[in-house]
């Protein structure tokens, strides 16, 4: 498991609790919102930027992933400026699986089409159906890649569906902090279907990715061992496409426990 630090820029660390949050500092809000997943960014000012864009919005929670200058980046907090908190409060994590194990429904910004079949939508639409998925107990993730080059396959692979942005196809190229303030704006727009209904927990229990991704490689374990990833020099992209695929259905926690229990009958059938 990766670590996840809770780091103090603006006052000086303490003792972390047994949730590993610093003790005496601020949490999050409590307003029900998306977390911002920040994947191998390269630049600490563009987190700082990053941060500035969500909490103009009213977004505080903010993950950070392998970030190519370590953690924590003054430069990050320099270019803040008012939305340091974000900063002070924001989860770090080794991987993409770790910082989105707990979400029941993830997106992916690419301004590429990257080979996988997955549901598309625009800002706008995304934002709505995550203001409805978070009205109904979920909680979301928005994932958005490294500058250079955005998020990889093995990334994408993990999320549950795509945002496209309708940018100009002479220069598509978005700024890794206008990209997480164009969302940001979006989900200021949404949230008011969030806000004017009293939060419940779904009835419907959904799986959270980290059981998703168990279930991944309990069929890829089982699959590797029948032969199935033949040949050798297709392996790892029908290994991709196959978590594609799980990552596209909309499984709960049951539906899960019936996929491990059907591959199990099945192997003890055959043994």
């Amino acid at each position: 498991m990766g670590i996840r630090w809770k780091w103090g820029f603006h006052t000086a660390l303490g003792i972390l609790d047994q949730h590993g949050n610093q003790k005496g500092k601020a949490m999050p809000s409590l307003t029900p919102q998306p977390s911002i997943v920040l994947v191998r960014p390269q630049m600490g000012e563009n987190i700082g930027a990053a941060a500035r864009g969500m909490w103009n919005f009213g977004l505080d929670r903010m993950r950070v992933v392998a970030p190519r200058d370590g953690w924590p980046s003054q430069k990050a907090v320099a270019m803040a400026s008012g939305a340091g908190r974000l900063l002070d409060e924001a989860g770090h994590y080794n991987t993409v699986s770790e910082a989105i194990g707990d979400a029941h429904f993830t997106f992916a910004t690419t301004a590429r089409g990257r080979g996988l079949t997955k549901p598309v939508y625009s800002p706008e639409a995304a934002m709505r159906l995550a203001a409805e998925k978070i009205r109904d107990g979920q909680s979301v993730s928005v994932m958005f890649g490294p500058e250079r080059s955005g998020l990889e396959n093995d990334d994408i692979a993990q999320a549950n569906a795509i945002i496209s942005v309708p940018v100009n196809p002479d220069f598509p190229s978005l700024n890794l902090a206008q990209c997480v303030l164009l969302v940001s704006y979006e989900w200021r727009r949404a949230r008011e279907s969030v806000e004017d209904m009293v939060m419940e927990m779904a009835k419907t229990d959904w799986a959270q990715a980290v059981e998703i991704e168990k279930l991944a490689d309990h069929y890829e374990q089982r699959l590797d061992e029948a032969g199935f990833f033949f040949p050798e020099a297709k392996a790892a992209g029908m290994k991709t496409n196959l978590r594609n695929l799980w990552s596209r259905m909309p499984l709960t926690r049951s539906d899960v426990q019936t996929f491990h229990g059907m591959l199990r009958q099945l192997l003890r059938r055959h043994t």
